[in-house]
């Protein structure tokens, strides 16, 4: 009780902050497939058990152990019946980001068509799961749609239909966390672009930019580099990465999205869109990176060669 009125008062002060656009508060309703609880104190682990308050001991099947003092615990059932408890719990992450070079400095490009390029020639392709489960997809829905509201019949098509969206979210998840893993992994200091999530939803792009969890991806990757004292840069939103010529510098303002590869007037570079931009991504990552101190400046014969880089990157 003490947390569903912590829910509450959280939930009225959302409604009448104007920045947070909130609708009035609503009661929480049993017939929703999904439905989750909270504990804020008194959540224990231990041999394979959860000790819940008022319940006692469950079993559990715990993915990871617990580092800190345990906090808190919520606990939810998917649409396909399963349960599952997440714990919160406070540690210390010794913040202590190293010097890199730049010949360890890269720059990535998110997109559709390749869904990450890299600026030194790796890419992953975009995995469409949501594309290809369409049509099983389509056939559970239309199966739900013939049963009548309420029957039994009814209840095992939506648990059919639940349990392929539940597939398509898995698969999502997986390749977000395999990805951020390597990304994290390979790469010290890592420039990714800062995407409009919200508005490139609203486009005629929504599905494909849904699909492909571009948020997501992001999100994994700054909280992983984050414990692993990594670098996670991001380029300013309104960075024209796509439209400058990486040789040259020249601004093409006449590209437009269904340009992959496009010639510089300037200096007669052909260039790769997504490839172009995940270089002019580096370089602005490079110059984060040597404006806040982390690059290392001193060359092998021991010389200072940080005015060289900025005045290349200029």
């Amino acid at each position: 009780m003490q947390q569903v009125l912590k829910n509450l008062k959280q939930a009225y002060q959302n409604h009448f902050n104007p920045s947070m656009r909130a609708g009035f508060p609503k009661f929480k309703t049993k017939k929703n497939a999904k439905q989750s609880f909270r504990i804020p104190q008194r959540v224990v682990l231990q041999d394979g058990k959860v000790y819940v308050p008022k319940l006692g001991w469950v079993k559990v099947r715990q993915s990871q152990d617990i580092e800190g003092e345990t906090k808190s615990a919520t606990f939810k059932r998917t649409a396909t019946g399963k349960w599952f408890v997440t714990l919160v719990s406070e540690f210390a992450v010794v913040k202590c980001l190293p010097k890199v070079t730049p010949e360890q400095v890269a720059g990535g490009d998110l997109g559709l068509n390749t869904y990450i390029t890299l600026s030194d020639g790796r890419s992953e392709e975009v995995p469409k799961f949501y594309r290809q489960s369409a049509k099983k997809l389509r056939r559970a829905q239309r199966d739900m749609s013939r049963k009548v509201k309420g029957s039994r019949n009814r209840a095992k098509a939506r648990l059919a239909v639940a349990k392929v969206h539940e597939r398509i979210s898995n698969l999502r998840s997986d390749f977000a966390h395999q990805l951020t893993h390597r990304l994290v992994e390979k790469y010290p200091a890592l420039c990714l672009e800062n995407l409009s999530i919200v508005g490139l939803a609203k486009t005629k792009l929504a599905q494909s930019m849904l699909d492909a969890a571009f948020g997501e991806t992001l999100r994994q990757w700054k909280y992983k580099s984050i414990w692993n004292n990594q670098h996670a840069l991001q380029a300013d939103r309104f960075y024209p990465s796509t439209r400058l010529c990486s040789a040259c510098g020249y601004k093409n303002g006449n590209l437009s999205l269904s340009d992959r590869e496009w010639h510089c007037p300037a200096c007669g570079t052909n260039h790769s869109r997504d490839f172009n931009a995940a270089i002019n991504l580096k370089d602005e990552g490079l110059r984060q990176l040597v404006a806040s101190g982390y690059v290392e400046t001193l060359n092998d014969c021991g010389q200072d060669v940080s005015l060289a880089i900025a005045s290349n990157l200029g």
